[in-house]
């Protein structure tokens, strides 16, 4: 791979095809995407300016301005080890479907199976939730700049929102990587230069302006006690178990601050979700081997430098300082962003392209997350994993994108927000999902490194190597998979917890009776079937020009 700079790109797109078929797949899709796309689709989809900003009012309640200053880096920190330990992984093995083939080849059939079924509900639970929450604040937004009067409060209503935001993120898959890939790199620049015209507004323009040391003062607005002893699933509230185990009401009660900075570190945490895209687009990529790896760490790179900028400016300006916290996280002002924004500006015009510029990233973050999504589910289907499979692996001959597998993930996409109960399980189980699913491999790399048993990762394998410093990574991220498991687990977030213990008993169950009959994983296909196959898909296409 050495010299790929002076390739031509027909001669490295090529190489490409050959370690695709080496990995047993034939060209399907179309290799249109160039290092930058592969890295703007994952960092589109981890989108501080949706994550970050719909989930600033969480941090902020728990722990005051000491979760975005210390949290925030706390977090990049041990996500960037993760995001590592996958690119490792992503330059071995170039595939659609990344995860779940690299526990393939590293653990076997069984473990391929457990990895793709979480990361491809965590997948479709986290599109349901970024265009669910995008429907909401667009509504909101719109209420502030048009004075419409959108009931955001109403689930139907915003579910009707959801889809029409859907509709055209769903024509734009459809209808080509190029546009998609086109899209995506105008992300970049518009979260970049979003954050950048939001800091210049608020530090020329901005009426409420902190010391710096307001920074590193800590104020718990919203007691963990007081929130722990009952979990919320839609219209039911349901008396914590969890709280019954002998002292742990003691234990919170106790914990103070310690606790609520614990709690409020999922605001990054769950920000950090998506960066995989850029392993499910690796057969749409050329030098896949490299760029598929550098998209996924520097997603999490850049996002972590240009989200604390964005984070500590917001919090700068803070109306009232600790005494106005109150009214930031107050369900009435919400979005908490949105709040700060418009009480910090007399010229509401600065207020309004803010709040475009945000509307804006949370669409373009669903665009890209539909994107991920429906090459998980392409993937595992061709690999015949999955009810539907002959239905959702089908490529469009002469688009060549995977229509069935964007139609019917974006449909259920929907379908699970319709009922409420149901939305909030979306909500706290898809980071949790994804998360194991990106622990799964990274386990079965170190397992069989250590143990110099089975396929793992070396500088020869992966251009993109971790090297000697591969193993100490591998266990800090692993151990930090653990950590936010358990905080997703238990109170206030112990329904996240109940549903992947049910998640779980339904897979265990569903093996059991049906895919363990017929499940073998990923089928090597001989080199003269991979070239009928790209053969046929040309002539198509060809014929269609």
């Amino acid at each position: 791979m050495a010299d790929n700079k002076s390739k031509s790109r027909d001669a490295i797109i090529q190489q490409d095809m050959q370690d695709l078929h080496k990995l047993g797949y034939a060209q399907q899709l179309f290799r249109e995407m160039g290092g930058f796309s592969n890295f703007a689709i994952s960092f589109s989809i981890i989108s501080i300016l949706t994550g970050a900003i719909l989930l600033y009012g969480y941090g902020l309640g728990f722990a005051g301005p000491v979760i975005n200053t210390y949290g925030w880096p706390l977090v990049s920190f041990f996500v960037l080890c993760i995001a590592a330990s996958m690119a490792e992984l992503a330059s071995a093995y170039p595939t659609a479907g990344g995860l779940y083939f690299w526990a393939h080849r590293l653990g076997g059939f069984r473990w391929a199976w457990v990895t793709a079924w979480f990361n491809m509900l965590g997948q479709i639970m986290i599109t349901a939730g970024i265009d669910f929450a995008a429907a909401i604040y667009i509504a909101g937004a719109m209420n502030r700049i048009m004075g419409t009067g959108f009931d955001t409060t109403n689930t139907m209503t915003m579910v009707i929102v959801m889809i029409i935001i859907m509709i055209p993120q769903v024509l734009i898959n459809i209808f080509g990587i190029k546009l998609t890939a086109r899209l995506s790199d105008f992300s970049v620049w518009w979260h970049i230069g979003g954050v950048a015209i939001m800091v210049l507004l608020l530090v020329i323009f901005g009426k409420f302006k902190n010391e710096f040391g307001f920074l590193f003062q800590s104020q718990v607005t919203v007691v963990p006690n007081d929130i722990a002893y009952a979990f919320v699933a839609g219209p039911f509230t349901f008396d914590s178990l969890m709280m019954k185990i002998p002292g742990m009401s003691s234990l919170y009660a106790a914990s103070g601050l310690m606790l609520a900075f614990t709690l409020g570190l999922l605001q990054a945490q769950w920000t950090y979700t998506g960066y995989d895209a850029s392993a499910h687009v690796a057969e749409e990529t050329v030098m896949a081997r490299l760029n598929s790896a550098w998209g996924v760490f520097l997603s999490v790179a850049v996002s972590s430098i240009v989200g604390y900028i964005m984070l500590v400016t917001l919090t700068l300006h803070i109306p009232n300082g600790l005494a106005g916290i109150a009214d930031v996280i107050d369900g009435a002002n919400s979005p908490a962003v949105l709040y700060i924004i418009y009480q910090n500006f007399d010229a509401r015009i600065f207020s309004d392209i803010i709040a475009v510029i945000i509307g804006v990233a949370m669409w373009l973050c669903g665009l890209s997350s539909i994107t991920s999504m429906s090459r998980m589910w392409y993937a595992f289907a061709r690999d015949n994993g999955m009810p539907g499979s002959n239905l959702i692996k089908q490529i469009h001959p002469r688009l060549r994108t995977p229509v069935w597998a964007i139609i019917i993930t974006c449909a259920l996409a929907v379908l699970l927000t319709v009922y409420s109960v149901v939305y909030s399980v979306i909500v706290a189980v898809s980071t949790t999902a994804l998360y194991l699913a990106y622990g799964i491999p990274i386990f079965l790399n170190l397992r069989n490194k250590l143990g110099k048993k089975g396929e793992f990762t070396t500088p020869k394998t992966a251009p993109w190597s971790l090297r000697g410093f591969g193993p100490v990574i591998n266990v800090i991220a692993l151990l930090w998979i653990v950590f936010i498991t358990i905080l997703f687990s238990i109170p206030p977030n112990e329904l996240a917890g109940w549903s992947i213990i049910i998640l779980a008993l339904f897979m265990f169950i569903y093996w059991q009776l049906d895919a363990k009959k017929r499940f073998k994983g990923p089928t090597p296909t001989d080199e003269s079937e991979l070239r009928r196959i790209e053969a046929e898909l040309a002539k198509i296409a060809h014929g269609a020009d």
